[in-house]
Parts: C-alpha cells; structure tokens; sequence
C-alpha cells in the first residue's frame, strides 16, 4: 500500500489484513522531544509493516494487578506509529473507519499491544480500524509551551487523524466517515480531538469508553507548577535554557522524575494524573462540558458507556481506601465533591445496605468520575436532536477473588476479541463460551455504530434506555 511517506507491505493474519508500526510522524528525539509532531522524512524501498513499533517512554501502569502485567517495549526512537486493520474480503466501495486510542492515564499504554489488536474487530465489523501510539508522561503532557511543550500528546493524536485523512483511502478506509474513540484517557481524549475546531471536521462520529467525564481538564496555574516541581526534581533550571536540558537527559531519568512526582501529588481517592491535558492549551480550548454547551458535537452520533464498577481498579488494592471509616470516607469524598459528598454517600449507603466504607466509597467515585458525566453527554446530545447510545458493562469474572466486580477496562478483551492477551488479568478470569458470545455482541453493537451512526437492536438515549450487557 502507497501512504504519502513511502509504501508498505502488511500481511494477512485470519480474516484481516494487518499493516502495522507505520510511522505518522517523525521520531520524537533530539530536537524534537518536547516538540510538537513532525512530517515523517519517508522511506524509498518497500517497508515491511508486519510488527507494531515500540510503545513511547513510559513506567509501568498502575492497574498492573488488573489488567496483567506488561514487558517493558518502549524506545522514544520510532514510537509514533500506527496500525491498520482491514477485513481481507475484496469490496469495491470504502469501508468505515474507526480510530480507536489507548488508555493508561495519559500516562502509559501503547495502541500495538496486543490487548488492541484490531484484526478480529475489522473483519467481523467490515470496518477498517487504526490503532496508535502518542506521547505520554512528562513527554506527552509536560506543560512548559515555552519550549513547545503543550498538549504534545493531543497533539500526536491529530497527527493520527490527518494521516488518516490523507491516506486511508488507500487502505479501502472512507476518510469521510471516521469515528474517533477510545477508552479512559483514550475517550477523554476523543472528545477532545471531535470538539476542537481544527480536527473536529475530521471526526464523523465519536465512541467514548469510560472516560473520566468528572476530572476537569488540567488548570494552566496548575500545571505550570506541577512542571516546575518536575523540574526541581530533576535539578533542571527554568527558563529559555530548560528545553536544552530536558532534550539532553535520559528518557529513564525523566520517566524516575515523573513517578516520583506522581508519589509527591498523589492523595487518597485521587485518580488524576501528575500531567494530562491542559484546558486553554493546544487542542483544548474549553473544558468538555463547555464545549459540549456551544454545539460543538451537534450533529456527530455519540456512543457512550460505562463499566459498573469502574474505581475499583483504582482503590481495590489500595489500603488507605479499603481500611476507611465511615467518617474517613465522607472526609476524602469531600476534598473532591465538596458539599455534594454527604449526600452522595447516603445515597449510596441506602442502595448497598451491606457494603463498606470502602465499597460505599468506590461507588460513590464511579458515579462521580465516570457515570454521572457520560449520562450527562449522552442526555444533552440527545436533547439536541442527535443519535446517542448509552451502554454499561456489567460482566463481572466468576472467581472475582479481589471483588473487582464489572471494572474499569474489562470491557477491552470483549470488545476486540483479545481473551487470549489477558492470561493473568483479575478483571477477566477465565473467559469461555459466554463471554466469547457477550464480546461478540459487544463488538458488532460497536462495529454497526461505527458503519452506520446508529444500532438496530438498541433504543437510543432520546427514551432514556441504558443497554446493559451482562
């Protein structure tokens, strides 16, 4: 296949043709760290696009213990790639498109593992679907604009959705019905990307997999200064010069600075980042919700869901969470919620007469960071006179021995048929027939939305209706 940088040669894996590890940008090193993405200087031979590129600079996830462990793959050099999926059928007209990016909270994932291979999801959805790669951590979301640091990893994400654009086509992809997703930081960042003016003409429909509607996009004051803390840490001086130092050091010690920023900010219950997106930076004008009010979605199909249990992959193992008293407990939801949070956890109480603290606790967070925003989307695109679909994923593993329930990221094996990728993951267990069938549902709800804007089998938000899959 012909992309505007050189061709590339993929191979056939089952029922899809897989081009992976093809590079949408320029390699992010030297002068380019902290810079935003670069047009790719090309290649003359044909490139062999049979393996995904390495992950970018980053430590390990936080949720290691449940969604498994990965290997360490990354290398800063020749990290922005991405990967296409085709169904290898002949077919004269062009496919849909879905450009699917990666959680890790903004601060670890890579779209070329094989937890979001895209092959089993093309082929069973007559679809083409784009996986990729953008900068996280300190390199992705460190906000020094000074040095041309704002938003970077946004930034690689629309670099994604103009490589896209111009060369999709060639790949049997419709570059005019694209549907952008992804899930947690992935969604977050697609609705970004479907509200900005300068990509938002690239985007048809949008695919929101819990997103973490209730943390507000980064305060400029307060990512400056976490950067400046990051700086100290690093014994880098600011000003004009600090670029030079930052470009200079090891990505190992940059990715040591930035977890020991991340053990500095980090308090009970809080799931945010030290850096993510920056409101007022580059590809976030406004907060969602304020872009949401202006229109800026009108007329883009929303596809929108929640796990039921989200924040138990965030406070399950976390003891300062799960030996919480009542009283604990109010006191840590208030430092988020505010007046809200008396209310919240009586609420909560009422409907789980037995549960903990803890469990009180968690349910109150996933209401507040993931569900109660996207019913927010979902109602007021809906009031608007537009397609909305609202799901919940409440598959839970049978043997749940850590009490994970339905939680944040289990829905990812279902939707791209990847069981097989998860072998010591406590979100899944042991999948069998049951949830090869669930996944399958799942997969081809998502894969019909992507084709045609809308599902048959489920009414969409306008009545209220919340698909749950179980």
């Amino acid at each position: 296949m012909a992309t505007d940088r050189g061709t590339v040669r993929g191979a056939v894996e089952g029922k899809a043709v897989c081009f992976r590890g093809i590079p949408y940008a320029a390699s992010p090193i030297d002068d380019l760290r902290f810079a935003p993405p670069r047009q790719h200087p090309g290649w003359t031979d044909v490139r062999d696009a049979v393996r995904s590129g390495p992950a970018v600079p980053q430590g390990p996830s936080r949720l290691e213990r449940v969604m498994g462990r990965r290997v360490p793959d990354w290398n800063e050099d020749g990290c922005l790639t991405l990967n296409v999926f085709c169904p290898s059928n002949a077919r004269d007209d062009a496919r849909p498109v879905l450009v699917w990016f990666h959680g890790g909270g903004f601060t670890s994932g890579s779209g070329g593992w094989d937890w979001y291979d895209g092959a089993l999801l093309a082929a069973l959805g007559d679809i083409v679907v784009v996986t990729a790669n953008y900068r996280v951590g300190p390199l992705g979301y460190l906000y020094l604009p000074e040095i041309g640091a704002d938003n970077l990893g946004l930034q690689d994400q629309g670099a994604v959705l103009r490589w896209v654009h111009d060369n999709i086509a060639e790949f049997g992809g419709d570059p005019d019905v694209v549907t952008v997703g992804g899930q947690s930081a992935g969604a977050y960042s697609a609705m970004s990307l479907a509200l900005d003016e300068s990509t938002s003409g690239l985007v048809t429909r949008v695919l929101l997999e819990s997103g973490p509607w209730g943390l507000p996009p980064q305060d400029p004051q307060n990512a400056a200064q976490n950067a400046e803390t990051y700086l100290s840490l690093l014994d880098v001086p600011g000003g004009p010069d600090a670029g030079k130092w930052l470009r200079a050091l090891p990505a190992e010690q940059l990715l040591s600075a930035y977890g020991q920023l991340a053990a500095h900010l980090g308090r009970p219950g809080n799931v945010a980042p030290p850096m993510y997106p920056v409101v007022g930076g580059t590809g976030v004008p406004a907060a969602w919700d304020q872009g949401l009010g202006s229109g800026a979605l009108h007329g883009k199909a929303v596809l929108i869901g929640t796990t039921r249990d989200e924040t138990t992959a965030f406070f399950g193992f976390d003891p300062r969470i799960q030996d919480l008293t009542a009283a604990g407990a109010l006191d840590v939801l208030t430092e988020g919620l505010g007046g809200r949070a008396k209310e919240a956890y009586q609420r909560h109480a009422a409907q789980l007469p037995n549960a903990t603290p803890a469990q009180i606790f968690t349910a109150v967070q996933t209401d507040a960071i993931f569900r109660d925003g996207a019913l927010e989307i979902a109602a007021h695109h809906a009031a608007g006179g537009n397609p909305a679909y609202v799901y919940q994923f409440d598959r839970a593993p049978a043997d749940d021995e850590h009490a994970l329930g339905a939680t944040h990221c289990s829905e990812l094996p279902f939707l791209f048929g990847t069981f097989d990728a998860y072998p010591d993951s406590a979100m899944l267990g042991q999948p069998g027939d049951a949830e090869r069938a669930l996944g399958q549902r799942l997969a081809s709800a998502v894969a019909q939305f992507v084709a045609a804007g809308s599902i048959s089998e489920w009414p969409d938000y306008s009545t209220g209706h919340v698909q749950y899959l179980t």
